[in-house]
């Protein structure tokens, strides 16, 4: 007998999947909606891989062995966007469905792909969920070995606060990017870039002064604050927005609006679409996916419908 799904669909056939966890995402949060999925799979007669290794090195070679062996039917990451990006270099072009579970700080990808914060709705996600292709970004930076990334990469004061957060022990939970940005205000000064469209540009070559420049795959990054609000997963473009150069005042009062998830609408503010860009700042760091990457000059470019995942 079937067991209908959500919306009267069947099961999908599962024989393997395996499990990907960070134990400390969410404050410990991760431990519990993964043993929540792995017990609703196991229960179901499915054979589980569990790959809780103790770094994002070690995490990332365990997954590319059970990957490139016989791989799972599906690959579920419970944890956050920065595991989601420590296994991107596996996954990334191999057809195996990533299943996310989400249970970090921020969670911008699978707020994205509209993925409900609950680990049974998420263990259902594995048996019943859409299979869908998404694009990846693929970073170069300097100094830096080349990542791929889902959300959004950034440089400036945004990539700054990220650093700044990822070093707090407190406060817990994303009001630590708040405390961070407002930390990061007294050095939010703008900086030289020279920013290089790649492609069909009316702009192909410009110099500005910016206080930060985000390259955009997904909508948002640090919890939901919408720096590219226009972004498509699957259009196989990147959406770039420049802040260009603000005073401490006019920073004051944009933030706000930033971390409340609003669309910016300001003088200072331009978004453009690309494949591909070079960025080139002097001692500007980037992150991507809420994750170091490197420094500049970086490249960034789009690879369309590199990951495939499962969407309610």
């Amino acid at each position: 007998m079937t067991d209908p799904g959500r919306n009267g669909a069947d099961p999908r056939e599962l024989h393997a999947v395996a499990v990907v966890t960070n134990p400390s995402s969410g404050q410990g949060k991760a431990r519990e909606a993964a043993r929540a999925v792995i017990d609703r799979l196991t229960g179901d007669g499915i054979e589980v891989t569990e790959i809780h290794a103790p770094s994002a090195a070690e995490t990332r070679r365990q997954v590319r062995d059970v990957v490139a062996g016989a791989a799972p039917d599906v690959v579920v990451c419970v944890g956050g966007d920065g595991l989601v990006s420590t296994i991107l270099d596996p996954l990334a072009h191999s057809g195996v469905p990533l299943a996310l579970v989400p249970a970090g700080t921020g969670n911008d990808l699978a707020r994205e792909l509209g993925i409900a914060d609950e680990p049974g709705r998420a263990a259902e996600l594995v048996r019943y969920g859409r299979v869908r292709t998404i694009d990846l970004g693929r970073l170069e930076p300097s100094g830096h070995e080349p990542m791929w990334f889902a959300t959004v990469a950034c440089t400036g004061f945004d990539a700054r606060v990220t650093l700044r957060a990822n070093r707090m022990r407190r406060p817990r939970g994303r009001s630590r990017y708040t405390f961070a940005a407002v930390a990061e205000i007294a050095h939010g000064i703008a900086v030289p870039y020279r920013i290089e469209f790649g492609g069909a540009s009316p702009d192909p070559v410009f110099d500005t002064e910016a206080l930060l420049v985000a390259v955009g795959n997904t909508t948002t990054y640090g919890g939901g604050m919408l720096i590219c609000p226009d972004a498509v997963c699957d259009d196989g473009l990147l959406d770039v927005t420049v802040v260009g150069k603000v005073s401490h005042l006019e920073l004051l009062r944009i933030l706000p609006a930033l971390s409340a998830g609003k669309r910016i609408e300001h003088p200072a503010v331009s978004q453009y679409r690309v494949e591909s860009l070079r960025l080139s700042a002097p001692g500007a760091p980037a992150t991507a996916d809420g994750e170091p990457a490197g420094q500049l000059p970086l490249t960034a470019r789009i690879a369309p419908r590199a990951l495939t995942v499962l969407t309610p």
